[in-house]
């Protein structure tokens, strides 16, 4: 921060340096009156200044924002038998399941274990609601923050959303209602929400479990027109998108406003390997996309990190889950013994990275290019217990001056630049 910029020109500042994720919490933190997050010209969703901001405003939303700030699990949460990997963090259990309902498998991404967790903690009565994403009732690659208080809810919501979605845009109000709930996202939200805890004492009173799915980043919205164009479907004409689900990982589909509906591998939206994803700049950058500050995360469990055209069209489903804490451990035993969840066999760290190897690489990396963020005199995230800079010193010296040289050429050829947030105007 300059001592002349205005309290404006600072929120911007992460948007226009590439770290926004549109998670909504700044909306929460600011008032919907001052700042609220849209869809924005470029198609993600931002925040959007409508009122006067002054500093103290932004300077909360600076402490609490995962563009501005992303922290491993409280310390206060990690019990003394619980074991360390450096890549993979804390860790009691990890193991390979699946929904016990077969419905639930078939419906829900992968093996369908996070909706088979919401169904069971709604079920079982230990949280009032879920909240999490749906898919967007106006905008079809884009989800909508949900409260899920029944079964149907959530099986309604299954399924992975790849496109922007602001689960914390109206968090205050959630936490006004007084009831304890569970809290589905990226890892990116979770750490904003333990963030925003700090500030707020409800968060950890009603939040009584964090779940996770392991993000490899969601797409841009200029990646997903693209997609539209290489299928020959007119992006105006897309009545709903679904990424994946219905098996493993399930048909994108594809529905226009003529009635008529396409199916494509999930390859063909994402591409053969992970040099062909169509991420925002701070999915790239990000040090945390499996879900450290979580009781739970659940991982795909494709060998090398994606499926193939062959084997993946009959996979039935199956996750790796990491329980991170007590409350997470418990939650999986409790799970499996009252038949919400299929428990295969247990794994370790090591064959979470044979699945996850873009993982395990961006771990590595990020510390690198966070100082191409520095080099650059750009905005450089606040991280703790991470491992980050651990992890790079790991690294032969010519990689991360690789790792880093490539952000900050990749700032300077204006690839990691977002412009300021604007709204189309009604005509």
């Amino acid at each position: 921060m300059t001592n002349d910029q205005t309290p404006t020109e600072r929120l911007y500042a992460i948007v226009e340096q590439g770290l926004c994720i549109g998670c909504g919490l700044c909306q929460s933190v600011a008032g919907k009156n001052r700042v609220r997050v849209a869809k924005t010209l470029n198609g993600y969703l931002q925040p959007v200044v409508e009122g006067e901001l002054d500093h103290e405003t932004v300077d909360r939303i600076y402490e609490v924002c995962p563009g501005t700030r992303i922290e491993g699990l409280p310390q206060r949460l990690v019990e003394p038998d619980t074991r360390h990997d450096n890549v993979w963090g804390p860790w009691r259990r990890i193991v390979r399941a699946w929904a016990a309902d077969p419905e639930i498998r078939f419906e829900g991404s992968t093996g369908g274990v996070l909706t088979a967790l919401a169904d069971y903690l709604l079920e079982s009565k230990r949280v009032d609601f879920i909240l999490h994403v749906k898919t967007s009732a106006t905008e079809p690659g884009f989800g909508d923050a949900t409260l899920s208080f029944t079964s149907a809810d959530v099986l309604e919501a299954a399924g992975s959303r790849y496109g922007p979605a602001a689960p914390l845009v109206d968090i205050g109000e959630v936490l006004e209602r007084g009831q304890s709930f569970a809290f589905i996202a990226k890892p990116c939200d979770v750490a904003a929400l333990r963030n925003y805890a700090r500030h707020d004492e409800r968060v950890d009173r009603l939040v009584r479990y964090w779940l996770v799915m392991v993000c490899g980043g969601y797409g841009t919205p200029q990646g997903t027109i693209d997609f539209y164009k290489r299928i020959g479907v007119d992006p105006d004409e897309v009545t709903g998108l679904r990424y994946r689900g219905r098996g493993c990982p399930g048909p994108t589909r594809v529905e226009t406003a003529d009635g008529a509906a396409r199916e494509f591998h999930y390859i063909d939206f994402w591409g053969e390997d992970e040099t062909t994803w169509s991420l925002p700049f701070r999915c790239k950058i990000c040090p945390d996309g499996i879900g450290e500050a979580a009781d739970i995360a659940a991982a795909d469990t494709w060998i090398g990190g994606a499926p193939n055209r062959v084997d993946s069209v009959d996979d039935p489903g199956t996750n790796a889950l990491i329980a991170r804490t007590r409350a997470g451990e418990e939650l999986l035993a409790a799970a499996a013994a009252d038949g919400a969840l299929t428990l295969e066999y247990d794994i370790v760290p090591d064959t979470l990275s044979v699945y996850q190897p873009h993982q395990v690489n961006k771990k590595f990396a990020a510390w690198a290019r966070h100082q191409g963020l520095a080099d650059a005199g750009r905005i450089v995230p606040r991280t703790e217990r991470l491992r980050i800079e651990e992890l790079a010193r790991d690294l032969p010296d010519e990689t991360s001056e690789f790792q880093r040289k490539g952000t900050l050429r990749r700032i300077e050829s204006g690839k990691a630049t977002e412009p300021r947030p604007e709204i189309r105007k009604p005509v």
